[in-house]
Order: structure tokens, then C-alpha cells, then sequence
């Protein structure tokens, strides 16, 4: 039995069906089915109706800060149940970032211009918020390019962290291109502890989408192509890195998963 953490970019019911939501769903399911202890965390869009799916705060894990920019922004946590299963999903809120009535982009379809920001917050809002539960992880999923930072503040920034430091980490690749998915992102607004300028110096001034994909996969400990069509350019940056990948497993989730996590 492990205990693994699916960090996701969407997750249904609570947003709009698409690939990468119910997977972020259905494979957590389907593994605590198998006797595992399962956990989500996602953003807490505000398109999502926090009525209807009886989110609650959980106020013994909110009032934390997350300095962004020499800006402190709060941290809100809240849980709920998703129906029909047995499995908990928590969300990260703060009014700044999520509050809006989109989820990534404008009305005009065009990506928020604060979006790395975002992922920053959400990246470190997920560690802080493992720190507060008293709940170590031994795997984490890192499903979507809102949660592509998380590698790395794992890796570097929480690398002596109790909590996190000792987890698998993998990221999932879906079929999205980065280029496309997440708009350029100023370096400095990564920078925390040992993520620095120095640490960062071989980037440019801007970080790319497929920056931060390599990002992702270099500070990962495997990679799984999570649908037939994951993106080519990612996976076989990740297949040349070393790093231990798992080809689209088709149907049979679970028994590939777990025989996968159990080879980290």
C-alpha cells in the first residue's frame, strides 16, 4: 500500500470534462480501489460551483503566506469529497490568482498574463499544505503544466523538507504543447531558497513552456506518456534524459501504474 498524491491541473467533477480531468480522477479511484491511500489537490478555479461539489475550508491548514515578488500572497485550503467515491480533494485558493471566472485563459481565449505567477503559487501552496496535513506522500503525480513547478521546488528549494523530501516524483504528459499551454515566464518570479539566480542561470530572462516542461522532467524522478497522443517532443526529451518512462499503458491503469511507481 502506498500513499500517493495526484497534484492536478484539473480534476472531475469540479471542472468542464476533458482528458486530463478525468483521468485526474479515474486513475486515483481506480488505485485506492487496489488498497492504496489516495489524496488530490487542484486549483481552486472560481468557475467551480464550491456549493454544489460542499467544498469547506479546512482552517487548520489555512493562513499561510506564499511571498511571490516581494508580495505576500494568502493561502486558502479547502476539501471535499468527490462523489461516488471514497477520495478526498483539496484546493488551493487566493482571490488574486483563482478567483476569476476562467480557469487559464480570457473570454478571448488568450492565456493569463500572470499565469506562471499562478503555477508558482499553486506549486508551493501544494508543499506548504503537505507540510501542514501530517501526511507524507510516497508518490506524487504531477498531472498538467499548473502543476509542471512542482518538480523542481521538490527537488530544490524542499529537498531537506521531511514531508516531501523522500517522494517519488512524476510528471504525466498529456497531448497539449507546452509552447502553446503556458505563456513566457519572467525567471525571477521562480526564485526561492536554493532556486536562484545562480540556480537558474543557464535559462534566459524568460522561461518558456517548453522550458518548464524539461524543467519538470529533469527534476522528476519518471515520466509516463498518460495518453496515446502525449506530446512526442516532450517524451523523447524525456526518454534521452535517463529518467525511468512509462509508455501509454492503455487501459490497464492500475496494474501498470503501480508496477511502475514500485521500479523508482
Amino acid at each position: 500500500m502506498k500513499k500517493i498524491l495526484f497534484v492536478n491541473q484539473d480534476t472531475t467533477p469540479y471542472v468542464e470534462e476533458n482528458v486530463l480531468a478525468n483521468l485526474g480522477m479515474m486513475i486515483p479511484n481506480k488505485l485506492q480501489e487496489a488498497g492504496n491511500e489516495l489524496r488530490i489537490i487542484m486549483p481552486l478555479y472560481g468557475v467551480i460551483n464550491e456549493r454544489r461539489g460542499q467544498l469547506h475550508e479546512v482552517i487548520r491548514l489555512s493562513g499561510l503566506n506564499i511571498n511571490i515578488n516581494e508580495i505576500d500572497h494568502p493561502v486558502i485550503i479547502k476539501v471535499a469529497s468527490i462523489p461516488q467515491t471514497k477520495l478526498q480533494a483539496y484546493f488551493i485558493d487566493n482571490e488574486e490568482f483563482f478567483s476569476r471566472k476562467a480557469k487559464t485563459t480570457d473570454a478571448d481565449g488568450k492565456p493569463f498574463a500572470d499565469n506562471g505567477e499562478r503555477a508558482v503559487f499553486f506549486a508551493r501552496g501544494v508543499i506548504e499544505t503537505i507540510k501542514k496535513q501530517r501526511w507524507t506522500p510516497d508518490v506524487v503525480v504531477c498531472n498538467g503544466w499548473m502543476a509542471a513547478l512542482l518538480p523542481l521546488y521538490v527537488k530544490e528549494a524542499y529537498k531537506d523538507e521531511p514531508a516531501i523530501a523522500n517522494a517519488k516524483i512524476v510528471t504525466a504528459v498529456y497531448g497539449e504543447a507546452p509552447e502553446q499551454t503556458i505563456i513566457d515566464t519572467a525567471k525571477n518570479t521562480l526564485y526561492f531558497k536554493s532556486v536562484s539566480e545562480e540556480f537558474l542561470g543557464s535559462f534566459g530572462d524568460t522561461l518558456s513552456g517548453m522550458d518548464l516542461a524539461k524543467m519538470a522532467i529533469d527534476n522528476s524522478d519518471g515520466v509516463i506518456a498518460a495518453v496515446p497522443d502525449s506530446n512526442e517532443t516532450v517524451m523523447e526529451y524525456a526518454r534521452q534524459s535517463g529518467k525511468k518512462v512509462l509508455e501509454c499503458p492503455g487501459d490497464d491503469y492500475v496494474a501498470a501504474y503501480t508496477k511502475f511507481f514500485d521500479t523508482l
